[in-house]
């Protein structure tokens, strides 16, 4: 069988997120990077539902943050109640140019744009089961560890 790679494009970049959406996870990414908190981007829950965000804290705590880049993205999607049980915080993000008043006020905050972020809101804390913690913190590195060797596979091994 002969040795074959069957990327064609980038496999850093998604496609399926707006323009304005990126900003804000960049946004989010580099400010709550400094804080040593690490994420993953459109990764896959055990509902196979996905998160726009799913972040580690140093400590283990993990966080779950929907991106909304328009009124009509946050009306049109339901579904972030079910994220809830599988992080200790959940939080929506949104752009200077989306009305906060949307937002529910029992839920986590972030204001973003690509150059960094303020959480105006913290979420509540909710301490997932300790068993759901081990399985998704090891779904979480998996997912990783496949993405970088997908990275090295398209860019080659200088990317290490």
């Amino acid at each position: 069988m002969p040795l074959v790679t069957d990327f064609d494009s980038d496999p850093a970049i998604d496609g399926r997120q707006s323009s304005t959406a990126l900003d804000v996870q960049r946004g989010i990414i580099t400010t709550l990077g400094e804080a040593g908190i690490t994420f993953l981007t459109e990764f896959t829950l055990p509902t196979g539902r996905r998160a726009d965000l799913i972040g580690l804290e140093p400590n283990g705590t993990i966080i779950i943050i929907e991106v909304k880049s328009s009124v009509a993205d946050y009306n049109a999607d339901q579904k972030w109640p079910e994220y809830k049980a599988l992080c200790d915080r959940f939080y929506f993000a949104s752009h200077p140019s989306v009305a906060q008043e949307i937002f529910p006020d029992n839920e986590g905050f972030i204001l973003s744009d690509r150059h960094g972020c303020e959480v105006l809101r913290e979420a509540e804390p909710n301490k997932i089961a300790a068993a759901t913690r081990k399985s998704l913190t090891h779904k979480i590195a998996r997912a990783s560890m496949m993405r970088l060797r997908r990275m090295v596979d398209f860019h080659g091994p200088e990317l290490l």
